[in-house]
């Protein structure tokens, strides 16, 4: 195989409304199994994901809020590569009343609180950015994203980047997709990461991925 290195994302891409059917899972398995390296690219944080997925360990890395976080199924050790959110920003959101979710580096909420995250960025001086995917906001520092996780990751690795296939779905995905050697959108993808794609899978979400999965151990001639 050309390619043996797939990333994907988690919501959107292998999970539907925050579960991965048994086939998607399967064919994780089977894609391991075949010889894929297999990394997942996600906003969730950690906690979260492991309380909805179950069979993470199927993944040699995964790279979790947003880019912020890297961890290692095999030791269960856990590297943050950016910087925690500060204490004042944390606490001047709250006094807000705006719904928060506070992971490593990433503070997470939804729209449309996204005018409260970015006035308090800017009352505090920070250098941070806001994310959108699907309704959710994610800040983070600035810089952090999913494209910069994953090449820390891929350079842990010694894999170099245009050697990777990644799939996704949204837009917070484009910055990873972008990065690799073939970008790949699911069917339920939005346009403007169709359009950044090299392939648009016929399936939906797991069944878009398996299908891809397939694909890739078939050796099939558009990996050539």
């Amino acid at each position: 195989m050309r390619y043996q290195t797939l990333a994907t994302d988690y919501d959107g891409t292998i999970a539907h409304d925050g579960v991965v059917d048994d086939g998607t899972v399967d064919a994780l398995h089977r894609a391991r199994a075949g010889g894929l390296r297999l990394l997942m690219v996600t906003g969730r944080e950690l906690h979260d994901l492991f309380a909805t997925f179950k069979h993470w360990r199927v993944f040699e890395r995964i790279v979790a809020e947003n880019g912020a976080l890297l961890f290692d199924p095999a030791t269960e050790q856990s590297r943050a590569i950016a910087p925690a959110p500060p204490p004042q920003f944390i606490e001047r959101l709250q006094k807000a009343n705006v719904p928060l979710s506070v992971g490593r580096s990433i503070v997470a909420t939804v729209e449309p609180h996204e005018h409260v995250v970015l006035q308090a960025i800017h009352d505090l001086g920070l250098e941070w950015h806001i994310i959108f995917n699907k309704g959710s906001v994610m800040a983070l520092p600035s810089g952090v994203n999913k494209a910069t996780g994953l090449k820390a990751v891929l350079e842990d690795l010694l894999v170099p980047a245009e050697s990777v296939v990644a799939v996704g779905d949204t837009e917070n995905d484009l910055a990873f997709l972008q990065m690799c050697g073939f970008p790949v959108a699911v069917a339920n993808a939005l346009p403007s990461v169709k359009n950044a794609a090299k392939l648009t899978t016929a399936g939906a979400r797991g069944p878009g991925v398996t299908e891809l999965i397939n694909r890739l151990l078939a050796d099939d001639p558009i990996f050539q």
